[in-house]
């Protein structure tokens, strides 16, 4: 049978023996006891011993373990670790360990290590004679825990080995080999699974073997399976775990997790003050062995300042700290130092790295003014202006707390007028004033100013003070009105030249004896006049509460005084007027017009206004005038007045004359403009168009209408008849002056008053003493006229019109150009010019070339057209 029918044959029994299973899942450990075999005692810190295997029997496979001595851990996947170094002061030691399922329940089991001879824990690679041999333990039914579990301990190779290969690690045996003959296999990761063929094993002998040589840094560790079946293919034994641990050799160096490693420390630091820490990996084992471990060093300082050992090195951690005192920013900012990182716990191979250190900077240097003394000016009455911008020296960093500045103004500053801040880009102290100064109360401060950091200094040292003198210079200042605002009550009624006020303005420069000139600066409506050298204020008498300049009875002016200084400064103050009300005003309805059917009309309500105030308001009472009160009636109702028609009114307009009289007896006529539709009650229709019908009836209307339409008529007929009377002949060539240059006269001299007498006659000579000479230069009379068709009144026949007319004007004596004699003048028989001949046309157009007039232009194309043309 071959092998792959064994192998197929072997799958299904297994999973018969799985659907087999009847047994429920019980949470727990799969042994109560563990025993783990250890050849060597003390056992090192972080040896793996073994595995243990925990079911919650919810198939996450992760389990919660905790071991409850002090030398032992079980990791997440089961792993046994001894975390401290263990002595097996007997043949064994035992501890238990705990777990918890899914519920919260807690189980628990005893692991145990044993120690055993030598040859029972692990195989050496090359012992051919005497191979270990591993024994499948006795099977288990069912799925119940085992009470002991026997664990087959780790075979161990060494990464690296050299050849022959492949090479015999162990045999694996089976105790019923001597009832059937047993075949052995091998699964799993390196056997049959990725990286496949690394391990063999020998079917019939169960030796295994290793076909290469292993690195433990790409894998440290293979699970194997191996099985043993009969020669039919039926399994005869449980699978059994086989764990391979590859053993390290130092073959990797150090390596640095950075090219170069940066640090900080503040200056001043004491020994012992951590700097930074730095870090190098190994990929050899650091658990089992030390040539993971990595040991630390510095071997080179720069610079050797203030000596050559300021800073070391943990040589386990990799932290570097403060040795020695001398830490100063100000003489050395950097040090670079030049470490070594060296596996077997530094004395194994060595990598070479770079730390920089940064010295960085305390509040160790305070600031002092340079200089401490300052003299300056500044004109009174000006705030916000820089007085002066005081000059400090720090040693420290720029821009960092300890080298920021902060004033203070220590005396001299009595009432507040000046402040000092910190100009952010340069430390400078920038003293200013925050109130304006008073050369008249005081002419000269003198400031005394401390500066200190930002950040307080370790120890407080001698404070840096400067004095700063300020003189105060006198400038002209405005008047100034007192009070600012000054309010007065007056009647609206004021007489013209009645004074309102007395509104004056002091000279806060006294030493100065200025004389001050007051005038008007702004008075909207023009009702004040103030005398410009006492500030009396009188009314023009035009006072009017009632005027749009006057909001809520307050009217506001401003009032100006300036002095003769150099320059004259003014001052401004705001004079408030308070009117008081006067019966001025009498009551008016409002609105002043409505519409109002003719019958059954409805009352109209209309508003009373007054513009005065109570008492000279209401009650008010109504009068009808003028005869209104014939066809209305009126009615006051608080502030509303109600007009009613006594009697039906024709359509059209009606004006309601209607006197209203205020409390105080002011009356007021109105005339209320009442227009009166055709229409009912509140059904207002006041359109133009019935209300000119009914006026005029429609015979009248339809007889306007039939004269308009007459008229029309006849001017219609007039204009066809004058149309068709009237034959307007447009003239073939454009008019002369559009065709040819004129000549521009732009001036003529007269021959003077010497020149006046002369005999005009001279300049007429030539037919007339000719008579024998004909003018033929005009229309010639005794030919003809052709007769030119008349326009068609078929737009159709429009080009047979055009032909014959244009044949007809050809052929036209009386049309021009004339073909006549032009005699242009004659200057007698003895003159030696001869009379200018006629230019005789041609008899006929066809021996003309008119082709050229189409160069002249498109006023002369159309002649070329006209005459160059073949008849059809």
């Amino acid at each position: 049978m071959s092998s792959s029918c064994l192998c197929l044959f072997y799958f299904f029994l297994q999973l018969g023996r799985g659907f087999g299973a009847t047994e429920p899942c019980e949470p727990g450990f799969s042994s109560d006891i563990y025993t783990f075999p250890v050849a060597h005692s003390p056992v090192r810190n972080g040896t793996v011993v073994g595995r243990v295997s925990f079911d919650d029997c919810t198939g996450l496979g992760a389990a919660l373990y905790n071991a409850k001595v002090h030398w032992l851990k079980v990791q997440k996947d089961g792993s046994v670790l001894v975390i401290h170094e263990l002595r097996l002061h007997g043949k064994e030691k035992s501890a238990l360990i705990h777990a918890w399922d899914s519920t919260g329940k807690r189980f628990s089991a005893t692991v145990t290590l044993k120690r055993v001879s030598h040859h029972m824990q692990e195989a050496s690679v090359g012992e051919q004679g005497n191979p270990l041999v591993l024994t499948f333990p006795e099977s288990s039914r069912g799925l119940k825990r085992q009470k002991r579990d026997w664990v087959i301990p780790p075979i161990r190779i060494s990464e690296n080995e050299r050849g022959p290969f492949p090479k015999l690690l162990v045999q694996i045996k089976s105790n019923k080999d001597k009832e059937v003959k047993v075949y052995y296999s091998i699964t799993g990761e390196g056997a049959d699974k990725a990286p496949e063929g690394i391990f063999t094993i020998k079917r019939e002998s169960g030796e295994l073997m290793v076909t290469e040589a292993l690195d433990r840094e790409k894998r440290a560790q293979y699970i194997l399976f191996s099985h043993a079946i009969s020669s039919n293919g039926v399994p005869v034994e449980d699978p059994m775990e086989l764990i391979i641990d590859v053993m390290d050799q130092n073959d990797n160096y150090p390596k640095f997790t950075e090219e170069v490693f940066r640090g900080f420390v503040p200056e001043g630091s004491p020994p012992g003050t951590t700097v930074m820490q730095v870090t190098a990996t190994d990929l050899d084992d650091a658990v089992l062995t030390s040539n993971g471990i990595v040991g630390y060093s510095i071997i080179n300082q720069e610079p050797k300042q203030p000596n050559n050992h300021m800073f070391t090195v943990h040589k386990e951690t990799g932290v570097i700290s403060v040795i020695s005192t001398g830490l100063d920013r100000e003489k050395v900012s950097e040090y670079i130092l030049t470490l070594t990182a060296a596996d077997n716990e530094g004395t194994g191979l060595v990598a070479t790295g770079m730390a920089v250190i940064t010295v960085t900077d305390i509040n160790d240097n305070a600031p002092k003014f340079d200089p401490t003394s300052y003299t300056v000016t500044v004109d009174e009455n000006e705030v916000g202006v820089i007085v002066e911008k005081l000059k400090v020296t720090d040693d420290d960093v720029q821009d960092t707390d300890a080298w920021r500045a902060v004033y203070t103004i220590l005396s001299g500053n009595d009432g507040g007028p000046f402040e000092i801040t910190t100009d952010p880009s340069n430390n400078d102290g920038l003293l200013k004033t925050v109130k304006g100064l008073d050369f008249e109360t005081k002419k000269q401060y003198v400031l005394i100013i401390s500066v200190l950091n930002k950040i307080p200094f370790p120890v407080p040292p001698p404070t840096s003070t400067a004095t700063v003198t300020v003189n105060v210079r006198d400038v002209n200042e405005a008047p100034v009105f007192v009070p600012p605002v000054k309010m007065v009550q007056i009647s609206e009624d004021l007489p013209e030249g009645q004074d309102i006020a007395s509104y004056t303005a002091r000279d806060p420069d006294k030493l100065q004896n200025q004389i001050i000139i007051y005038r008007i600066g702004n008075d909207p409506a023009g009702w004040l006049v103030i005398n410009p050298e006492t500030g009396l204020i009188t009314g023009k008498g035009n006072l009017d509460r009632e005027s749009h300049f006057v909001k809520n009875s307050t009217y506001t002016a401003i009032i100006l005084a300036a002095d003769n200084g150099t320059p004259a400064a003014t001052g401004s103050g705001t004079l408030v007027l308070q009117l008081g009300d006067v019966n001025d005003n009498g009551p008016e309805p409002d609105p002043r017009s409505f519409q109002i059917c003719s019958r059954d009309p409805k009352p109209q309500t209309l508003s009373i206004v007054d513009k005065d105030l109570s008492p000279n308001t209401s009650p008010f009472l109504v009068e009808l005038k003028h005869g209104s009160e014939a066809n209305w009636t009126a009615e006051v109702s608080g502030n509303s007045l109600q007009l009613r028609p006594t009697k039906e009114l024709q359509p059209g307009n009606h004006p309601v004359y209607v006197t209203l009289i205020d409390n105080g007896g002011k009356s007021q006529m109105t005339t209320v403009q009442v227009r009166v539709c055709d229409c009912t009650g509140n059904d207002i229709n006041c359109e133009e168009k019935a209300y000119t019908a009914e006026v005029l009836g429609v015979p009248a209307i339809l007889g306007i209408l039939g004269g308009i339409l007459a008229l029309l008529i006849l001017l219609l007929l007039l204009l066809l008849f004058v149309r068709r009377k009237k034959v307007v002949k447009e003239p073939l060539l454009p008019p002369e002056d559009e065709t040819r240059d004129n000549v521009y006269y732009y001036d003529e001299e007269g021959g003077g008053e010497e020149d006046q007498d002369y005999d005009l006659s001279q300049l007429h000579r030539g037919l007339d003493a000719r008579p024998e000479v004909t003018r033929n230069d005009v229309i010639p009379n005794l030919m003809p006229a052709p007769q030119y068709r008349p326009r068609p009144a078929n737009p159709d026949e429009i080009g047979d019109f055009i032909d014959e007319n244009l044949k007809a004007a050809d052929n036209d004596p009386t049309a021009p150009p004339y073909d006549s004699l032009l005699v242009f003048d004659y200057e007698g028989s003895s003159s030696e010019a001869a009379s200018l001949s006629s230019l005789n046309s041609s008899s006929s157009d066809g021996d003309q070339d008119y082709d050229c007039l189409n160069d002249w232009g498109p006023r002369f194309k159309k002649l070329a057209d006209m005459y160059g043309g073949e008849e059809d």
